[in-house]
């Protein structure tokens, strides 16, 4: 299968690795307007691949790939989908979405109405101890509570501070939690009804200024989401609190149960109302990763899920209304 990634910054050479460790991927052409980038993409390709370097979208689609992976900022998205809308191109589209309602619902109408498969790349739900916490779920009885917690080290530089600006990145409630609104989602398998959030810039970034204009991307929230089906969901994101044992910690409650998983651990722990009793659940290796790059081998779980959508037909896992709901 020929690909070909837009965008060759951090995730766009995650694509890269992974695809070099997928006998029957080629990368056909790789595009990004930074020379850096374009030097970090090459090397990653090593001796697997010998892409053309594009300059355009159009020149993307001259080689006519099978697939294309938008690993290009955020507020890149929309234009990208634009140019591929009415071709028979397969689409990744990396998180989130985009930045914009506007723009979400634009997507989503493109994509419903594309020949081609359009994915959107919540790689979260694949990573081992995600997932096998969504396949315990059924063990808490009636899901009344669902708590995600990221407490993690600052946002890392990306090419041209874009990644500062609520312009650019949709805000990081955007840019950082749309996996966790996906999981949430995912997990209550419900729509949400309202949402409550308190979040502020009080810690990063606010020394720094580029082109004498300050960052605005703020560094911790709460956020406490109410679905249809009665759950109550929270959010509780720190982005500077690099000394936490767990980065992740995702906890349900239910009527007979607690089910908590804690990242990178990958310790999945069951405690029992009736007997008090917390029974470890082992998180196995899977044998299908690869290669486990920044994510836990999620993101190569991710496009082993997308080939084989495209091979066999079938719809995406990850749909553009599940990306929508994700920043919406």
């Amino acid at each position: 299968m020929k690909f070909a990634i837009i965008g060759t910054g951090m995730m766009g050479c995650e694509h890269i690795l992974n695809l070099a460790h997928n006998c029957d991927a080629d990368l056909i052409g790789v595009a990004d307007p930074n020379p850096r980038s374009l030097e970090w993409a090459i090397k990653a390709c090593g001796e697997r691949f010998s892409p053309e370097v594009c300059h355009s979208a159009s020149e993307i689609i001259d080689l006519r790939p099978d697939a294309i992976i938008i690993a290009s900022p955020n507020y890149t998205h929309r234009q990208l989908v634009d140019d591929f809308a009415t071709l028979p191109i397969h689409l990744l589209i990396e998180k989130p979405m985009s930045t914009t309602l506007e723009d979400a619902r634009a997507v989503v109408a493109i994509a419903e109405t594309r020949t081609a498969l359009t994915w959107i790349a919540m790689e979260y739900r694949y990573m081992p101890t995600t997932r096998l916490f969504l396949d315990n779920l059924h063990q808490v009885g009636d899901l009344k509570m669902l708590f995600i917690r990221e407490h993690r080290f600052p946002f890392l530089k990306k090419v041209d501070n874009w990644n500062r600006y609520n312009r650019f990145t949709g805000g990081t409630l955007v840019e950082k939690c749309c996996h966790f609104f996906d999981l949430m989602n995912l997990a209550v398998g419900a729509r949400p009804l309202q949402v409550m959030a308190s979040g502020a810039q009080d810690v990063n970034h606010r020394d720094e200024r580029y082109e004498g204009e300050q960052p605005d991307i703020i560094d911790n929230a709460y956020v406490i989401v109410d679905y249809s089906n009665g759950v109550r969901a929270c959010l509780d994101l720190c982005m500077f609190a690099e000394g936490s044992p767990s980065e992740q910690e995702l906890v349900a409650t239910g009527s007979l149960a607690k089910l908590e998983a804690h990242i990178p651990q990958n310790r999945l722990t069951l405690a029992s109302r009736q007997d008090r009793v917390v029974t470890d659940i082992p998180v196995p290796v899977d044998p299908r990763i690869r290669y486990e790059g920044m994510h836990h081998g999620s993101s190569y779980l991710e496009q082993l899920h997308f080939v084989e959508a495209i091979t066999s037909g079938s719809e995406p896992e990850v749909s553009s209304r599940d990306g929508y709901w994700s920043v919406a």
